[in-house]
């Protein structure tokens, strides 16, 4: 499994794709620093800046978009070169493939999402550390998530990207915004929640639309391991050319 993994990372880990990941964690960063020294003394400044910058750029936009951009490739270039038939021949267990290509996608793009959204917050947010905590563990329920769903969309079909483009603004940002109860089905609603659970003073400000916590906990992990077994089983039954 470790010389698969190794070979996904270097995969993934294309020049312009892990530059164009760097620059979208950067973002964040960026924009606190920035929001810090022109409006930190803003009465609305905490509220704006959980829900503008953390909620609506970084949970419901870059989070989605460097996940999807990672994971759908994960078997999706191999599916386009028709190479998988090498790897799914040999004689082991589906599930020894199918998790370095899970793992591949949320060692790369993981860190630099937790550790954008924390830094981010902890500029933004007064420095306190239990927010910064409670948003990169949120971060890292999200990347898993996304990470589970998209590598079993890359494998099912080359037009992943656009499958997870659709799931995430559509059903994510737009149903989501107008349907109750949306959320319990939302790796977004999951974040949020896992967010502001853990850190319910500092992050009080989702308090009034997220899921309840454990619901969150338990909706991300079972998403998790369902789209990680519907990959398995995927690789068992499909034909590869």
């Amino acid at each position: 499994m470790f010389t698969l993994l190794t070979l996904s990372m270097k995969q993934l880990g294309g020049r312009w794709r892990v530059a164009l990941t760097v620059l979208l964690a950067l973002l964040p960063i960026a924009l606190a620093v920035i929001v810090v020294i022109a409006e930190s003394d803003d009465e609305s400044f905490h509220s704006d800046f959980i829900n503008i910058l953390l909620d609506g750029l970084l949970v419901g936009g870059i989070l989605p978009i460097v996940t999807m951009a990672m994971s759908t490739a994960a078997f999706g270039n191999e599916l386009e070169d028709k190479t998988l038939s090498y790897v799914v021949l040999k004689p082991i267990p589906r599930w020894h493939i199918a998790v370095p290509k899970l793992l591949a996608s949320i060692v790369i793009a993981g860190p630099l999402i937790i550790g954008s959204g924390a830094i981010a917050a902890w500029i933004g947010l007064g420095s306190d550390p239990k927010i910064a905590a409670a948003v990169g563990l949120a971060l890292f329920a999200g990347v898993t998530t996304y990470a589970s769903i998209f590598t079993w969309a890359g494998l099912m079909t080359t037009r992943a990207l656009a499958f997870a483009i659709i799931y995430v603004f559509l059903w994510e940002g737009l149903i989501s915004s107008f349907i109750n109860g949306v959320d319990y089905l939302s790796v977004r609603g999951y974040t949020l929640a896992i967010m502001h659970g853990i850190d319910k003073d500092g992050l009080g400000e989702l308090g009034v639309r997220v899921i309840e916590f454990p619901a969150a906990v338990t909706g991300a992990a079972v998403v998790s391991v369902v789209f990680f077994l519907l990959t398995v089983r995927r690789l068992r039954v499909m034909d590869v050319p």
